[in-house]
């Protein structure tokens, strides 16, 4: 694609590395097809191809308006477009650099901004998030099915934290959301991993990974808390920490995207390529020692009731990460029945707080979503990332929880 980027931006960092993304993108139309929005909507400007020409043409000097900011918010950032384009355009980051021209530009509402910046000030703080939803809890009873159905019920207990006994140690994010919506699920990462002779160790200055307040236009504030999460960290990768675990693949994405988001920071940016170099989902930890898991629960009293689960894989395990087929093939190595769930590739409509900024369309997600993996009815649903989990659950009485803790629970039952 030819470019001709306007004097504002056409010599900058973001100008630079928009332009060669751009000149890569050769109109295929290939992307359109896994795009879950341009599959709703039909709308060439609400497919990602469409959505590189509305870019384009505001980087060369066209005014955009409150339209164009539009299709470019309703974008779930789920980057099937990615696994799917031929020529390696990297979406993702050019709409980071689309949204945030777009939006200064153009401007949001009074109300729009006002609300974002309540999700701002609410979800990447722990002690605030679990406070509204206690209070939300307490409410639930009395509110409409439609209300009631999204705040989620109370998680089960977290459970025994191993001690930390082995040489190995990994450290792990404790996330924003998480520990309220699902505390059992760290605490499960560290019992299997405890298992396979590693320390999983928990450091209370961490917090959210920075992916909220940046997807939500406020990066300076995202660059603060990944800075915060690294000077948490530092002392302990010094001293040898070979990991940093991540159980929510959504967050996994962004802290393995450290080095990219701080290189023009002089006093962070080496130290934030070993965080995200050291950064793993809980997938990748685990894999490795699949063997000895395997003989873990195979070597152990009689055969165990393992059900049919049906498994979820969040956008960013497949698309972001890149990890497509690895929660599967460890559980079904394991000894798991997985049903088939079709159109996988689909977001569930979850994608952050797009739930709540554009509810309509990821009600139409999640309502494709919960048919697919309720088809062949398994007794439950297995995902990778929190997001997912909580949206997923809102619609659907199964269970939905982290693999991780079904994999816990049956090594657990295996003694």
């Amino acid at each position: 694609m030819q470019t001709n980027l306007a004097d504002f931006i056409r010599d900058t960092p973001d100008g630079l590395e928009a332009d060669a993304i751009l000149r890569k993108c050769v109109h295929c139309g290939f992307c359109t097809a896994t795009c879950p929005t341009y599959q709703l909507l039909g709308d060439e400007r609400d497919g990602p191809r469409g959505r590189i020409y509305l870019i384009k043409q505001v980087l060369e000097g066209a005014a955009p308006t409150a339209r164009t900011l539009l299709h470019l918010d309703r974008c779930l950032t789920c980057r099937a477009c990615e696994t799917t384009c031929p020529s390696g355009v990297k979406y993702g980051r050019l709409l980071d650099i689309g949204r945030r021209v777009v939006e200064e530009k153009a401007g949001r509402g009074a109300a729009a901004a006002a609300w974002r910046a309540a999700l701002r000030a609410v979800i990447p703080h722990p002690s605030r998030f679990g406070a509204l939803l206690a209070l939300g809890r307490l409410a639930r009873p009395l509110l409409p099915p439609a209300i009631r159905n999204r705040v989620p019920a109370p998680a089960p207990p977290a459970g025994e934290w191993p001690a930390a006994r082995h040489d190995r140690r990994m450290l792990v994010l404790e996330g924003c959301v998480q520990p309220a919506l699902s505390p059992a699920t760290n605490a499960a990462a560290a019992r299997v991993l405890d298992r396979i002779g590693v320390s999983l160790v928990r450091v209370p200055a961490g917090g959210c990974c920075g992916a909220v307040s940046f997807h939500l236009g406020a990066e300076e504030a995202a660059r603060g808390e990944m800075r915060r999460n690294i000077d948490a960290w530092w002392p302990h990768v010094e001293a040898g920490a070979e990991a940093i675990v991540v159980t929510a693949s959504g967050c996994a994405v962004t802290v393995k995207d450290y080095g990219h988001l701080l290189s023009r920071d002089s006093a962070y940016a080496d130290k934030a390529r070993r965080i995200a170099a050291l950064a793993k989902d809980v997938s990748e930890a685990v894999t490795v020692e699949a063997k000895k898991l395997a003989e873990s629960i195979t070597r152990h009293a009689s055969p165990i009731n393992r059900p049919r689960i049906a498994f979820h894989a969040p956008c960013t395990l497949q698309h972001g990460l890149k990890l497509g087929g690895r929660v599967e093939s460890l559980l079904a190595a394991l000894g798991y029945e997985l049903v088939a769930v079709a159109a996988s590739h689909l977001c569930c409509g979850s994608a952050g707080t797009y739930s709540i900024l554009q509810p309509d369309l990821s009600q139409r997600l999640l309502a494709g979503k919960i048919a697919a993996l309720t088809r062949e009815s398994p007794s439950e649903i297995l995902t990778a990332n929190i997001g997912c989990q909580a949206h997923i659950q809102s619609g659907t009485d199964l269970p939905v929880r982290h693999w991780i803790e079904a994999l816990d629970g049956t090594l657990s039952r295996a003694g």
